[in-house]
Order: C-alpha cells, then sequence, then structure tokens
C-alpha cells in the first residue's frame, strides 16, 4: 500500500482528467457493445413477425448502425488516450529514475548490478504500463457495468437482479481473489528467475571474455539454460491455468446466459416485458459477460506490479542522498594522494582484493600499477575513485576522502579506459564533453597536442565529421587519441589510466604512450596496465599480486636489483 501512495496514488492524481475520460470512453465502449446486442436481438425479433411496412424496423436498424460505429469510435478513442496517459506517466517515471541516478552515474556499478539496472529500467518500469491499462482501468469499467447491469435489471425484476448480482460476483470477486492467490507465488518467481536471466546475460555478455578464457564457456551456457527451463515451466503453469480459469468462466457465462433466456422468456409469458424483447435481454448479457471475465487477469497481476515498484524503491533506497558534504577542489590546485593500510573485500570472498595498501604519490608524478587479472588494479583504481569504499584504512585525494567529492570527483579525476565511449555525432561534439565552456580553439589545440591534427584536417568534414556510434568509423588508436583529447580539454590534474593501449599494435600502442607522456606532463598520472613499455618514463613503478604489493620502486631501481621484473620487461620488448 505504501508503494502504491508513492508511484501509484500521485500519477493518478496528476493525470485525473486524461484517467477520467479513458474510463469514461471505456464505460461509452460496453455501452455501446451493449446497446449493439440489445438492439440487434430485439431487431431480429421484431423482423421474424413480419411487420406491416419496413418503417417499423428503420429506428433498430439505424439504433443498430449507430452503436455499431459508436462501439469502434469510441474504443479508439479509449485506446488513444488510455496510451497516451500512461506513456506520459512511465516517461514521468523514467526523468524521475534518471534523475536519481545520473548524480551518483559514477558509483552506479559498485551499488547495483547492470542486468538490474537494465531490467528495472527497461523491464520493471515498461511492466507498470499494465498497471494501468490492463488492471486499474478494466477494473473501473467493470465494477461500474456490474452495478449498472444489476440496477437495470432490477428496476424489471429486483429477486432475479439480486439472483444475476450473486452469479456476477462470482465473475467480478470470486474468481480475482481466487486467481490472485493461486498465481502469486508462481508470478513471484518468474519475475524473480527473469530477472537472474537478465543479470546474468548482461554479466556475460560484458565479461564474455573471461568466461571464454576461462574455459567455463559451458558452465555458463548449462547455468542459464537451466534458469530458462525452469522459467518455461512456471510460465507454463501460468498459462494452464489461465486456459483452465477462462475456461471455466466461459462455462458460468454460458449457465448465465440461460438463466437469463429462461427469465425473459417468463417475463413475457406473464406479460412483464413485450415477445420481441426475449432474445435482446438475452443477447445483451454477452458483452456485459465479455466486460467483466478481464477482471480475474487483472487483479492477478498485482504481485508483479509490488514487486517491480519494489525493485524500484530498492534502487531510490540504495543511492545516497544529497545531504552528504560535497567538496569541490579547484582543478588549479594540486592534490596530493595518500593511501594507508588500505584493505578492501569483497561481499561473499573469502580473501582480501586489497590488503594493507599504503602509498603516497606527491602531485605530477606518473605511477604505473602492473599485476596479472585478479591481483587488485581495477579495486584500487574504484577506491580511489570513492567508487568503493575501503572496510579499513584511509585515502584521502587533496586531503579530503574521494566520496566526500560526489559527482564532482569527475573534476579532478579523469580516467581513459580500454574502450572510451564515443558517441555518434561529430569529433567535435565528442572532445567538447570534456568542457562546454570551450572554444573551437581550445578543441583544435588538444587536438594538435594528441597528434591528430593532419588526420582530422584531412576529412572531408574536418572535426564535423561524424563517428557514428561507439566511433567505429575510427581505428582503436584514433579513437583514444579522441578520449585523450577530451580529457585534456576537462583538464583534470589526475588522469587514471586503465589499459589504454590493449589491443593495439605495439608501433601503434608506443606511438600513443609517447602522446599521452607529452600531453599530461604536469598532472597526476596513474596507469593500470600487463604491459612494462614505457615504464622507464614512470616516476615510481607498483607491482600487485593477491592484493599485496609486492614490488615497487623506479624503472632503473627495478632493473638492477629484482630480476623478475627485469625478465618481464626484457620479455615485454621482445627480447
Amino acid at each position: 500500500m505504501k508503494l502504491f501512495h508513492m508511484y501509484i496514488k500521485p500519477y493518478l492524481i496528476q493525470f485525473k482528467w486524461s484517467i477520467i475520460v479513458t474510463v469514461f470512453l471505456g464505460i461509452l465502449t460496453v455501452l455501446a457493445a451493449s446497446m449493439l446486442t440489445f438492439t440487434s436481438g430485439y431487431l431480429i425479433t421484431r423482423a421474424s413477425e413480419m411487420p406491416a411496412t419496413i418503417l417499423l424496423l428503420y429506428i433498430p436498424i439505424v439504433g443498430v448502425r449507430t452503436f455499431g460505429i459508436s462501439r469502434a469510435v469510441t474504443r479508439y478513442l479509449e485506446r488513444l488516450t488510455g496510451h497516451n496517459t500512461v506513456l506520459k506517466i512511465l516517461s514521468n517515471m523514467r526523468v524521475k529514475l534518471y534523475s536519481i541516478l545520473e548524480p551518483q552515474a559514477l558509483f552506479i556499478r559498485s551499488r547495483f548490478k547492470t542486468g538490474d539496472l537494465l531490467g528495472t529500467l527497461a523491464d520493471d518500469i515498461e511492466h507498470l504500463q499494465d498497471a494501468y491499462i490492463r488492471t486499474i482501468f478494466p477494473t473501473i469499467i467493470a465494477l461500474f457495468l456490474f452495478f449498472y447491469s444489476v440496477v437495470v435489471l432490477a428496476l424489471f425484476d429486483w429477486i432475479f437482479a439480486i439472483f444475476i448480482s450473486f452469479c456476477l460476483s462470482i465473475i467480478v470477486f470470486v474468481y480475482p481473489l481466487i486467481s490472485l492467490y493461486i498465481l502469486k507465488k508462481h508470478q513471484l518467481q518468474l519475475k524473480g528467475i527473469r530477472s537472474q536471466l537478465y543479470q546474468s546475460f548482461t554479466d556475460a555478455i560484458f565479461g564474455l571474455t573471461d568466461w571464454m578464457i576461462s574455459g567455463r564457456k559451458e558452465t555458463f551456457i548449462k547455468e542459464f539454460t537451466r534458469k530458462s527451463k525452469k522459467s518455461d515451466e512456471i510460465q507454463k503453469k501460468l498459462e494452464n491455468w489461465n486456459q483452465s480459469r477462462t475456461f471455466q468462466l466461459q462455462l458460468l457465462s454460458g449457465v448465465i446466459l440461460i438463466f437469463v433466456g429462461v427469465w425473459a422468456g417468463k417475463a413475457a409469458l406473464n406479460g412483464e416485458i413485450a415477445p420481441t424483447y426475449i432474445a435482446a435481454f438475452t443477447l445483451v448479457t454477452l458483452p456485459i459477460l465479455e466486460g467483466l471475465i478481464p477482471v480475474s487477469q487483472a487483479i492477478e497481476r498485482i504481485p508483479t506490479y509490488q514487486e517491480s515498484l519494489q525493485r524500484i524503491e530498492n534502487i531510490r533506497l540504495h543511492v545516497p542522498k544529497k545531504e552528504r558534504l560535497q567538496v569541490q577542489l579547484n582543478k588549479t590546485c594540486e592534490p596530493y594522494i595518500m593511501l594507508k593500510d588500505v584493505t578492501y573485500r569483497y561481499e561473499a570472498e573469502r580473501n582480501a582484493a586489497l590488503e594493507k595498501i599504503s602509498l603516497s604519490i606527491p602531485y605530477g608524478q606518473k605511477i604505473a600499477i602492473l599485476g596479472k587479472s585478479g591481483a587488485g588494479k581495477t579495486t584500487l583504481m574504484q577506491l580511489m575513485l570513492g567508487v568503493l569504499k575501503p572496510k579499513s584504512g584511509k585515502i584521502q585525494i587533496g586531503g579530503n576522502a574521494p566520496d566526500m567529492y560526489g559527482e564532482h570527483i569527475t573534476s579532478i579525476m579523469s580516467v581513459l579506459n580500454q574502450k572510451p565511449y564515443l558517441f555518434a555525432t561529430s569529433v567535435k561534439n565528442n572532445i567538447h564533453l570534456g568542457n562546454q565552456q570551450a572554444t573551437i580553439k581550445d578543441i583544435e589545440n588538444v587536438i594538435r597536442d594528441v597528434k591528430l591534427e593532419d588526420y582530422i584536417r584531412s576529412l572531408p568534414n574536418g572535426i564535423e565529421t561524424q563517428m557514428e556510434e561507439t566511433g567505429q568509423r575510427f581505428s582503436g588508436g584514433e579513437r583514444q587519441r579522441i578520449a585523450l583529447a577530451r580529457i585534456l580539454l576537462k583538464n583534470s590534474p589526475i588522469v587514471l589510466l586503465d589499459e589504454p593501449t590493449i589491443g593495439l599494435d605495439p608501433i601503434t600502442e608506443a606511438d600513443l604512450l609517447e602522446t599521452i607522456f607529452t600531453g599530461l606532463k604536469g598532472k597526476t598520472m596513474i596507469m593500470i596496465t600487463h604491459h612494462l613499455i614505457g615504464m622507464e618514463h614512470m616516476d615510481q613503478i607498483i607491482f600487485l599480486d593477491k592484493g599485496k604489493i609486492a614490488m615497487s620502486g623506479t624503472h632503473e631501481q627495478l632493473m638492477a636489483t629484482n630480476e623478475r621484473y627485469r625478465q618481464l620487461y626484457l620479455l615485454d620488448r621482445g627480447f
């Protein structure tokens, strides 16, 4: 009920007139369908009496045509108004959720799994349109139809009206509650499994290489197949119940139709209604029952709506509020980085990802962090960004903990990763993202700094050349240079490089590293890498192994004193 008041009721109030119009049009549609069958039944019976003149049939004929056309028109207007209203509601909900997530974009992956976010943004919010279209609107229309039918029938025979109200109550109240009770568990199970499949699939896509390298491809496929089969089994149970319920309701509808037909015949014999209305009263039962039957499906969906709303609420609750201190650091200052006895352990992991890490990085130093996969390099970077908080120990950047800066941490630290995202727009616009206040001259300067000036000039449209989605029109090295130009334009004092040369050939890699060292001269540069190329330019080299610092020093020191480093360096250089 709390979630209803938070996520459904406000929109019912905000769009109340549109919703009222939608429900009104829905009621008109059902009434038009009812009057169509009622008039048709009367017309058939009246025509069978072979009246003396066709004029006696003219009015019911016009009525049939009028109600037939009006039913189609009101149905179209109802769908148009209802879907338009619901799409506006969903749009508002997406904007609201995005406004919660966007300021904390840097920290999203540490708090949520990608599959959960995709499931919520794509599935849960989209699923809530059914709350209006398939539950709220049909239920209100059905309740109106139920009471309207009973009241109208009571004008002719109140005893029979009570009996029919009892029969219709089975359709409107009993079956929906039974469906809700029987299907609640299965629906929640199905939604949970589909959420897991969403999460597993997205995680697998992002980590496809890891699955292939680890040799656990078959394990993933078997587990994914098992969950898919379980999802199919639950879905089959739900479909079996729906088919069974539909059959039972159709049987009940047939019984009610017979009762109404018998009553209409007796009423005609007793002179309470004209014989020409027997077929009319009997046939009018069909559209009424058609409007009542969907209530069972409407009510049974409530648990899935609650589950979707709960997932949205969980995201809202897990995003920190802005009451936290927001510290902004002037980008012209020289932030000192200090880590003291930093330890971090992931949940459900036995060993610490990092243990007792202590580092001092004066402003302007170039630091290389090396180590094999799983050594803790990425965890260390996320800790410095404030994405993760250490379980023990202390991290300070410019005298403050990283999480104290909130989203402003991006004005202090820029990241050039393995695959920087480039948008399907021009080269100029992609670089301009680094600093919205930058001039064309500033953009041209950073293009020159990353050694793309001649290449960009050779393009037909220069800096207005479209990059296409993810920058696929350009080579890997060119994409990295454009991303580097964006960082130079941003001019943040600290730059983190996460495997920036991975996937490049040795010549391109060496040329790009030279450009990086030149462009970032005077800034603090922390490079995470597997390669030892360019280590002679570093002020400090740190080797991580199983979350601990295995060796550290300058290139010269390690070459002179550490045989392992010397062998790795020579091997990396091809000697």
